[in-house]
């Protein structure tokens, strides 16, 4: 989340911060009634339809659905990280920003200080690579060499190209003047050191060198390409403290700084392919760092753009590295994200091809050969299973499901499955999940327990009855494979821990397939509620009551209770910031964008959030009761658990009563 800065000092911090003038500072804002209104920064558009609330510091385009907190307006418009962002609101409020320490006392790696001494060790090293580059008597062999890839001495300096030297200690000696200043060059990922002999030497030794920039344009590695036949040929900075591989892509701040508005982001594989599409125009490019493309790179791209294009070498290779970005890709798209996948011919890359035909016409290829990646997805999946045959459909089918239900785009997904259902001819509602067992015929009615005799009369009758419909349906063991008629609900599922039990799923279609939350379904709309009414909370029941909730969108709704339960008097805004950087906080963002949708006339918000609450209470109430009863199966319950057992059914009778 906000690493090591105290959520306390963010929650002031917002409090201090008027998002008008934030907003304001970056973008001419128009007063329009109680709110403002802007060109949205976020997307193109001729007529405003970004607007800023005062009243719930919050602001909202109708055009993209761009919207969040003025922390979240920093994050995006100024393109920085979480805690950068953190800082820029101080400087603007005119407060330093606390950091704690952990258990241990230290700092964390993970989290850098803004003083972190590696960043300037790391600028030294640059500069010295740079002047290298210049003054080296040897500097021609690598002058020749970019000339002969084409670039330019300005492209050359846009990017800090430099040059590591012949020689295997010239870094060390140039920064270094003990053990101590050697050990920061170590740790910074320069110097090496031999575990057998103790000897200590440059790690980028008669290399071209690229430096490796962060979001905001500091220098935290290197990549450096060797001049001649060596290996390897390329070779990348060590993880340190400041850099780590699988979260940093090269480029990606010169795009930024190239291009005031990306609207869609190209990666390629090699750093020489970002640097040469730049030579002839094209911008934003940016290469993954000698690892696949991660999950995480995708979602720092997602935070830049809603489009991204993957471009590689049409070889087997290159086919492996697509589809290793595909499925990095699936989880994290969400509806109206997209993703390309262009693949050269054999023997091409992005370097020779830009060079070859130009920029003009290496981006046409862009749009006519780059294809949606569900495309690709199905493409590759029909050639891998044979489809052309049942079989092959069938295994294609198996194949697919288990990748589309990754998707989070919940209009993505049902399209995806609409595609397969076409492409296969397989009626994809009846097919049944791979864990779930088959449905055999109904098993000899289990007896009663006989245990406890003092288990109340009629505890077991009707046990299956739930008053939550369309949900996962439970089956105690050893008894009806299949739910009695007419019962659409659902009964006790047992946590981790508890037995497991067989299991099937069923909606109101008949239909076997695990049911999935829509947004407009009443926990979301209850937690919707509650992000703009935090003070509903103090009369609602105790979060603790409700928190061993097994679904998603319950503990969502249990977490927001619980907080604002805790602290009462939070903002929107405050509780947004809990779990900014979180895929909760992703979640709660997206849910408080609808703010501006809780208006329908006629809607009474507070019952049903109320409703909501009660009904997962009474739902809480119901799991203790099966439990209860699965328990003294095996073993007497205690006076207390029996005196439990009473009021569980008394209160479960008096609700049907009343029903």
């Amino acid at each position: 989340m906000a690493g090591l800065i105290p959520q306390g000092f963010i929650d002031d911090l917002l409090g201090r911060i008027d998002i008008v003038e934030v907003v304001g500072s970056r973008l001419k804002l128009k007063k329009t009634g109680k709110n403002y209104s802007a060109l949205c920064p976020f997307h193109n558009e001729k007529s405003p339809s970004f607007s800023v609330s005062p009243d719930k510091q919050f602001y909202y385009c109708f055009g993209c659905g761009a919207g969040g907190s003025a922390l979240s307006f920093v994050m995006d418009f100024d393109r920085l990280d979480f805690p950068q962002a953190v800082e820029e609101l101080a400087r603007q409020a005119g407060v330093e920003v606390p950091h704690e320490e952990r258990s241990d006392g230290r700092k964390s790696s993970r989290t850098p200080r803004k003083d972190n001494p590696l960043y300037a060790l790391l600028e030294q090293a640059a500069a010295y690579y740079r002047q290298q580059l210049r003054q080296h008597p040897a500097r021609q062999r690598a002058v020749s060499y970019l000339k002969g890839r084409g670039l330019s001495g300005q492209i050359a300096k846009l990017y800090d190209i430099g040059m590591a030297p012949p020689g295997w200690d010239n870094l060390m000696s140039h920064l270094s003047r003990d053990t101590t200043e050697q050990n920061a060059l170590i740790e910074a990922g320069l110097v090496v050191e031999n575990p057998d002999s103790g000897g200590r030497y440059d790690r980028f030794r008669d290399r071209i060198m690229f430096p490796i920039r962060d979001s905001r344009g500091r220098t935290i590695g290197f990549g450096g390409r060797v001049l001649g036949d060596e290996k390897p040929k390329y070779l990348n900075s060590p993880e340190t403290s400041v850099f780590h591989k699988g979260q940093e892509l090269y480029g990606l701040y010169e795009a930024k700084q190239q291009n005031r508005q990306l609207n869609e982001i190209l990666v390629v594989e090699g750093y020489m392919d970002v640097i040469a599409l730049a030579q002839h125009g094209v911008t934003n490019a940016v290469a993954t760092l000698g690892t696949a493309t991660s999950e995480e790179h995708l979602k720092r791209l997602f935070r830049l753009v809603q489009n991204v294009i993957f471009c590689f070498d049409g070889d087997r290779a290159g086919r492996q590295a697509a589809w290793r970005a595909l499925n990095s890709a699936l989880p994290v798209l969400e509806d109206g994200r997209h993703v390309r996948f262009l693949f050269l011919p054999d023997g091409q890359d992005p370097d020779t091809m830009v060079r070859q035909e130009g920029a003009d016409a290496f981006r046409r290829r862009l749009e006519r050969e780059a294809q949606p990646l569900t495309d690709y997805l199905f493409r590759h999946l029909a050639e891998e299973s044979g489809a052309d045959s049942l079989e092959g459909k069938a295994h294609m089918a198996s194949l697919a499901l288990p990748l589309i239900e990754q998707v989070p785009g919940g209009m993505l997904r049902r399209l995806l499955r609409q595609s397969l259902q076409q492409q296969t001819g397989i009626d994809l509602d009846t097919v049944e999940p791979a864990v779930m067992p088959a449905v055999g015929q109904p098993a000899a009615p289990q007896e009663r327990p006989t245990h406890d005799e003092d288990i109340p009369f009629g505890a077991w009758e009707d046990w299956s009855e739930r008053a939550e419909p369309d949900a996962e349906y439970y089956m105690p063991e050893g008894m009806d494979s299949a739910p009695p008629s007419g019962n659409s609900g659902r009964a006790f599922t047992p946590r981790k821990g508890e037995r497991q039990e067989q299991r099937g799923r069923k909606d109101f279609g008949g239909s076997k397939k695990p049911p999935r939350r829509e947004m407009n379904s009443p926990l979301l709309q209850a937690v919707k509620t509650l992000l703009h009414h935090p003070h509903l909370a103090a009369h609602a029941q105790q979060a603790n009551q409700m928190a061993d909730e097994d679904e998603d969108e319950a503990r969502l709704l249990v977490a927001l209770v619980e907080a604002a339960q805790k602290q009462p008097g939070l903002t929107t805004i405050e509780l947004l910031a809990r779990w900014h950087g979180t895929a909760m906080g992703e979640q709660l963002n997206r849910l408080a964008e609808q703010e501006w949708l809780l208006t329908s006339p006629g809607v009474n918000l507070e019952q049903q959030f109320f409703d909501t609450i009660n009904s997962l209470a009474a739902q809480q109430n119901e799991r203790r009761l099966q439990h209860l009863l699965d328990k003294s199966v095996n073993e007497p319950l205690s006076a207390e658990e029996k005196q439990q057992l009473r009021d569980l059914l008394s209160t479960r009778n008096a609700r049907k009563n009343d029903g």
